[in-house]
């Protein structure tokens, strides 16, 4: 499963936008991919793309999940989890519940999602969740950014469970920070485009498996500390 060049269901959760929208893109120029995009609402970008697009996906959302899930093939090979939110804070100006939609959208989503598609994956598939390198803790040199930090922490943590837990049924469960990536969330700052970190990624994701389980990788392949 882990060949770029076999048949795979590739589930991206976030797709509308961004490093999602790229994924999308990408991954649906591959004939042998049947890809499905799962947003809350998608852009007119996402739905030119030859794919299967499932809207009104929320992930902090039990039961949309449940009903998404629904919607998919019973063997996922990848599931790709983009979707995440930024809200810029500092110990002047915290705004906790901001602080806790951010752990509820960034940690809790990814979890709630990789619980109810379980089923679905096997021997052989991969998760891959888009985490931060602002959520290490060891490099965490400049503070602020409580609520993002924070549910990347968290996320990063649930990741490394999950690659224990799912090990022994032959899942790959991968962290991967994009990089610093001209976005709407960086307000199109960046050293990179989203195309060039979809890419990386998409590579990372084809090369790694069960060896490199609960790592945390930058998207130029270089391994980050917790």
């Amino acid at each position: 499963m882990s060949s770029t060049n076999t048949s795979k269901n590739i589930v991206i959760v976030g797709a509308n936008r961004g490093i999602g929208l790229e994924f999308a893109r990408q991954l649906s120029a591959d004939k042998n991919n049947q890809v499905f995009a799962l947003c809350r609402k998608a852009s007119p970008q996402l739905k030119e793309l030859p794919l299967r697009l499932i809207e009104n996906c929320e992930v902090t959302d039990i039961h949309s999940l449940k009903a998404t899930a629904q919607q998919l093939p019973d063997s996922v090979d990848w599931l790709i989890h983009v979707a995440g939110i930024l809200r810029r804070d500092s110990l002047k100006e915290l705004n906790f519940p901001e602080i806790e939609e951010q752990l509820r959208v960034n940690s809790l989503g990814p979890l709630m999602t990789t619980s109810v598609l379980l089923p679905k994956l096997a021997e052989g598939s991969k998760i891959a969740f888009l985490s931060s390198r602002m959520g290490s803790v060891a490099d965490n040199t400049s503070g602020a950014y409580y609520g993002y930090r924070s549910s990347k922490a968290a996320l990063n943590m649930m990741g490394v469970s999950l690659a224990h837990d799912l090990k022994p049924q032959g899942i790959t469960v991968l962290l991967l920070h994009p990089g610093y990536v001209q976005t709407d969330m960086t307000d199109h700052h960046g050293d990179i485009d989203a195309s060039t970190s979809a890419e990386r990624m998409i590579q990372l994701i084809a090369e790694k498996g069960l060896a490199d389980s609960g790592r945390f990788f930058h998207s130029n392949g270089q391994e980050l500390p917790w």
